[in-house]
């Protein structure tokens, strides 16, 4: 028998992505699941199209459908429409990457950064490149504790100094 795509769209809750403690779901990156008999196609909306990790979220979303009953092929794409956004989060995951010390993306550019240690926003950036493509460097002011902040896609960082 052929899992059922909830039960498909639960295992994919157990893969988290590799840059960041959040399960894909959570981030929003699964668009959608198509099954057909034994064959499934999973549509991924990446957060950054260069994201180095993305080869790896599709070996591991390949690896664990195809552990599902009556899987027996799986084909994981990338689809850029709709493009991802901060909307696409899950409130889990927002509070997975707090829970993890990562300031918690804001809902728009507009919004200040706020520090996930203390929750002052009295923050500055500090290197608009971090660990990883999809995170940038700030310093809190009032608890002097340095954080990352996950940068939603078209975040034009400035470079500080300049």
């Amino acid at each position: 028998m052929v899992s059922a795509p909830g039960v498909l769209w639960q295992a994919l809750a157990d893969i988290e992505d590799p840059e960041l403690p959040i399960a894909i779901t959570d981030m929003g990156l699964v668009h959608q699941i198509i099954m057909s008999g034994g064959a499934v196609k999973v549509e991924l909306v990446p957060t950054f199209t260069g994201c180095p990790a993305l080869e790896v979220i599709r070996d591991r979303v390949r690896r664990r459908l195809l552990a599902e009953p009556g899987v027996d092929q799986v084909d994981v794409v990338f689809v850029f429409e709709p493009a991802w956004t901060i909307e696409r989060m899950s409130e889990a995951g927002r509070a997975g990457l707090k829970a993890h010390g990562l300031s918690v993306p804001a809902r728009s550019l507009a919004e200040p950064v706020a520090c996930p240690v203390c929750g002052s926003t009295n923050t500055a950036l500090e290197n608009s490149f971090g660990p990883t493509l999809c995170r940038a460097i700030y310093y809190c002011r009032d608890c002097r504790n340095p954080m990352e902040r996950f940068k939603p896609p078209g975040d034009d960082l400035p470079v500080p100094g300049r």
